[in-house]
């Protein structure tokens, strides 16, 4: 179960300190710049006791490596929400080249079992869904969480990793899917 930290009883609704000014910025000019801060794709996956649930998402970045920590931002509205929060554990697979439709599967309505019948799976540490072709999957446990506007940001502690075979990746700029690959080591 998450460890969510509960809201200070003298901040505002906006977890901003008393007095502390608000953001008068349109949420269409915030979004509208933040299409043009690329990143990378990611199905994040969970399974429990809660069930089974996966998500696409580009809000992941490494925090840490000692412990090995990443974050991953979580709607506290999406319908996914209440698995991820049971069960504590969550996979972290980094989308590779050729990967857009299922991207698009994990962030659309389809049902659960649709989206993980379009990929090979397997699993680690956690029991969290590992897709076999990622670019490359850490294995997580949430190890906290703390509540920012709409969303959870889950802190996730990595304790198994399997990294893919080919450095290609997937990324999101500018509003479209980009693939980018390594340039051949020599």
């Amino acid at each position: 179960m998450l460890n969510t930290m509960a809201s200070h009883p003298a901040s505002n609704p906006n977890g901003l300190p008393p007095g502390a000014p608000s953001s008068s910025l349109p949420k269409s000019d915030y979004r509208n710049a933040m299409a043009r801060l690329g990143a990378a794709v990611n199905i994040i996956t969970t399974d429990g006791p809660a069930g089974r649930a996966g998500f696409t998402a580009s809000a992941v970045c490494s925090v840490t490596d000692e412990p090995p920590t990443l974050l991953v931002c979580l709607n506290r509205s999406a319908s996914v929400y209440p698995a991820f929060k049971a069960n504590g554990v969550l996979c972290v697979n980094v989308l590779a080249a050729g990967h857009q439709a299922l991207s698009a599967l994990f962030g659309g309505k389809t049902p659960m079992d649709e989206r993980f019948a379009a990929g090979r799976w397997s699993r680690k540490t956690t029991g969290s869904p590992m897709l076999d072709d990622a670019a490359v999957s850490f294995d997580c446990r949430v190890v906290h969480a703390t509540s920012a506007g709409t969303h959870d940001v889950l802190f996730c502690e990595a304790v198994a990793i399997a990294i893919g075979g080919a450095a290609e990746g997937l990324i999101y700029f500018d509003r479209r899917y980009h693939e980018i690959a390594a340039p051949p080591q020599h």
